[in-house]
């Protein structure tokens, strides 16, 4: 199952990590792990050093067959509700540490401050 966080987030762009930022939501509010596929995934030009933007910012829910109970798909359920409810206090991440390889499962990051304005 794929989330897709632009829908969550449309007040953060790309480089606020949005897809980064719903699994991190999740995972604070239940546990609930999830693999980011958006711009941390896609990567960086090898040349420019640049971002790749995809057009997709996506949460993937890998649910396997006949390991989880009906409470850990309520759970799971739950905490996507509450996620969305809270959708526009999100202010994004920043990438505080960026491994050479395999920058999707070992990259670090903190969330944003908010604006002094706030």
């Amino acid at each position: 199952m794929y989330l897709d966080a632009r829908a969550f987030y449309p007040h953060l762009n790309q480089d606020q990590f949005p897809a980064q930022t719903l699994a991190a939501e999740l995972y604070a509010d239940s546990g609930v792990r999830a693999m980011e596929r958006g711009i941390v995934s896609a990567g960086r030009d090898k040349v420019t050093g640049d971002h790749y933007y995809p057009k997709l910012e996506l949460v993937r829910l890998t649910i396997p067959r006949r390991v989880y109970t009906q409470a850990h798909m309520d759970v799971t359920a739950e905490s996507v509700l509450a996620v969305w409810d809270a959708r526009q206090q999100a202010r994004g991440l920043n990438m505080v540490h960026e491994p050479k390889y395999l920058r999707f499962f070992q990259a670090r990051f903190e969330p944003l401050s908010l604006s002094p304005s706030e």
